[in-house]
């Protein structure tokens, strides 16, 4: 048996807990109150930033992730905070040229981030190295990870062949991130066993109650020498999201793993976030125990309740079933590749696309096309042969360190937004959201016009806002560049407003074009809703069958809208940034 130690445990519950089980919906003002009582238990880190939370800050709660993390380095001086970076893919869905990973990091680390767990979606180490390479130049931990999966082309050799590469790298800990819950006792017991046998780093273990053996998983991981857990608080835990911190505290109570964290103290964290729980309730994973499924489908936590979310905005919520069978096609297709962000999104959506188009790969996200062009590096099998024919049509896919085709890109991006940018930091989200943060920077600098269109519009606030503020702020919903808002803000300011909280109503749906806009041609319709990208043809441009006229960004990936037969184009009725339902008509071509 490995050597006993105490067990040092990460807390989850202000990133991948709330990213699993409530579609990454929290808050950080519902954050902050909490934060003494973080830092006050002892854990080993805070997980608090990265992985979804940087997109969904901007996305859907348009608050600023930098500003998130500066607030809570300051609310929590004493406990590490430790963040999920995605190598060359930082915070994205791509991957970004060096320049760009360089400056995210250090300006990560400048702004009070302590522990970076680097990870590769395709466990490609050349993905990893400019990021591990600038948190050490930083003086900052990195965290070499192994994402674990089960396929045909994966082992526990392939495993700790990685984990050596990443202790060469100079890691200071590895971790075994098992997004999907599928990770074993005896599986954890032989990896971690077979780890230290050959490097010396502590080991450090991610899973998810996903398929509901995490808990019996921990413990043999204990006994194997794992040395760091990842946990949740207990109101926000279990099903798709990590084990309760609680539960695993009491676990190994009294044994030699003890982590000698005080269960009364957890006890307060955990009523708290469970007012937190409640508020976010609408977002909740329909996951509340485990599926056993997932251990032949394999999606992980953070994407089985994105997809639950995704369907429903499609109104195709009651196609889960099969769009959750048709994940581990898409899987194998594209050459076994570990579910992961960005990869558990790529093969999520093209699921999606297969189902609601009724035909495999007739749309292809742009994220698709590049995993069989080389450009998120080498996949652990040969990509299937009607893919590759399909997207390369006899060109040569990128066999080398991805990034090494990518042009330095930050510079570009800082021309582009101008003065928009009013930091480094906004200069960066921008670079990895361009068509997110740039309407986010608009409301943030037009305060005068918000201020404006609240006073024009002489709203009242809502009683229930008003009474909940006790006098001191109240809530409006306001309309401000054709976005709809609800907006908190101080009571007696409205002149010179200032947007302590600024969340997106969630939309009407829109009405598809009238019978009488389409007299002068046949519609292309919305293969599936999401937001006007970019718009590729003219009024009185000659198209052809398959010629692409838009482009939408769909369930966060790219998605290429084609012409359905030859012709004319003869109107375009949406405008880019426009949101678009399923089936709407977007161009008619005569």
């Amino acid at each position: 048996m490995a050597k006993t130690q105490k067990i040092a445990i990460t807390e989850t519950v202000l990133r991948d807990a709330h990213q699993s089980i409530l579609a990454t919906r929290m808050r950080t003002e519902q954050m902050l109150p909490a934060a003494k009582m973080l830092d006050d238990i002892g854990y080993w880190s805070l997980e608090c930033w990265g992985g979804a939370t940087f997109d969904a800050c901007l996305r859907f709660l348009k608050e600023d992730p930098w500003e998130r993390l500066k607030s809570l380095r300051k609310a929590i001086p004493n406990t590490r905070l430790q963040m999920l970076l995605r190598g060359q893919n930082l915070v994205g869905y791509r991957h970004y040229a060096d320049d760009v990973v360089e400056k995210f990091v250090e300006k990560a680390c400048d702004n009070g981030m302590d522990v970076f767990r680097i990870f590769d979606a395709l466990n490609d180490v050349r993905n990893l190295e400019t990021a591990i390479r600038t948190v050490k130049r930083k003086g900052k931990h990195a965290e070499g990870t192994i994402c674990f999966t089960t396929s045909p082309v994966h082992s526990i050799d392939n495993f700790v062949d990685m984990g050596v590469q990443l202790a060469e790298m100079g890691c200071e800990t590895i971790c075994v991130k098992d997004m999907a819950g599928l990770i074993s006792p005896p599986q954890v017991f032989e990896l971690a066993s077979a780890l230290a046998k050959k490097i010396s780093l502590p080991i450090h273990l991610h899973s998810h109650c996903t398929a509901g053996v995490a808990v019996a998983t921990y413990q043999k991981a204990a006994e194997a020498g794992v040395q760091i857990l990842d946990t949740s608080i207990s109101s926000i835990s279990m099903g798709t999201g990590q084990p309760a911190t609680e539960s695993i505290v009491a676990l190994l109570q009294g044994t030699p793993y003890d982590t000698g964290l005080d269960l009364t103290k957890l006890a307060d964290v955990a009523e708290y976030f469970a007012g937190v729980y409640k508020e976010l309730s609408a977002w909740e994973s329909g996951l509340k125990g485990a599926d056993a499924r997932m251990l032949i489908y394999q999606v992980p936590g953070g994407m089985l309740s994105n997809m639950e979310s995704q369907l429903r905005e499609q109104g195709a919520a009651d196609r889960y079933e099969e769009v959750l069978k048709e994940v581990p096609k898409v899987r194998e297709d594209l050459g076994w590749i570990p579910l992961v962000t960005p990869t558990s999104q790529i093969v999520g959506t093209q699921a999606v696309m297969n189902v609601l188009a009724g035909e495999r790969y007739k749309l292809l996200s742009r994220e698709t096309e590049d995993i069989v062009r080389g450009m998120y590096g080498k996949t652990p099998a040969p990509i299937s042969k009607e893919l590759v024919d399909r997207v390369l049509g006899g060109e040569s896919p990128v066999t080398g360190r991805p990034a090494d085709v990518i042009d330095p890109e930050l510079e570009k991006h800082r021309a582009e937004i101008g003065s928009l940018a009013e930091s480094e930091e906004d200069v960066l989200s921008y670079t990895l959201f361009p068509k997110v943060a740039k309407p986010y920077f608009e409301i943030r600098h037009d305060a005068a016009k918000l201020a404006a269109a609240i006073e024009a519009q002489n709203p009242k606030p809502a009683p229930a806002a008003a009474s909940a503020a006790a006098g001191d702020t109240a809530q409006y919903t306001v309309d401000v560049n054709g976005q709809t808002f609800h907006v908190t803000v101080a009571d007696g300011h409205h002149g010179e407003v200032q947007v302590s909280s600024a969340k997106p109503a969630r939309p009407a749906p829109k009405p598809t074009a009238s019978t009488s806009a389409m007299a002068d041609g046949d519609p292309v319709p919305a293969p599936m809703g999401g937001n006007v990208w970019k718009i590729t043809c003219e009024e009185g441009d000659t198209v052809q069958e398959g010629d692409v006229v838009l482009i939408l960004e769909a369930m966060k990936m790219e998605v290429e809208v084609s012409a359905t037969h030859a012709g004319t184009v003869q109107q375009v009725l949406v405008k880019e940034g426009a949101s678009v339902t399923p089936g709407q008509a977007l161009v008619t071509i005569g």
